[in-house]
């Protein structure tokens, strides 16, 4: 899920060749609710913005798995390697 536009998602999605569709929460309403907006720091500057934060949702609803720390560069092949 993104803060992003829908169409920004959608452009990205296009771009990218994505297959599967993207989350957009503009009012950042959801993404508050799984805790993954906040202050970051980045050059000793404050500011607040999306943590890259994964949350494994299983068959029941429940959330099976978090991901605090998110390597983007290795990501899915950590995820499927856990799984």
């Amino acid at each position: 899920m993104s803060a992003d536009s829908v169409q920004r998602q959608k452009n990205f999605s296009e771009k990218q060749g994505f297959q599967y569709l993207m989350l957009s929460d503009e009012e950042k309403n959801v993404i508050k609710a799984y805790g993954a907006w906040g202050k970051k720091k980045l050059y000793g500057r404050e500011y607040e913005g999306i943590f890259r934060y994964t949350y494994v949702i299983d068959e029941s609803g429940n959330i099976s798995h978090v991901y605090p720390k998110v390597k983007v560069k290795t990501h899915a092949q950590d995820i499927l390697a856990e799984l």
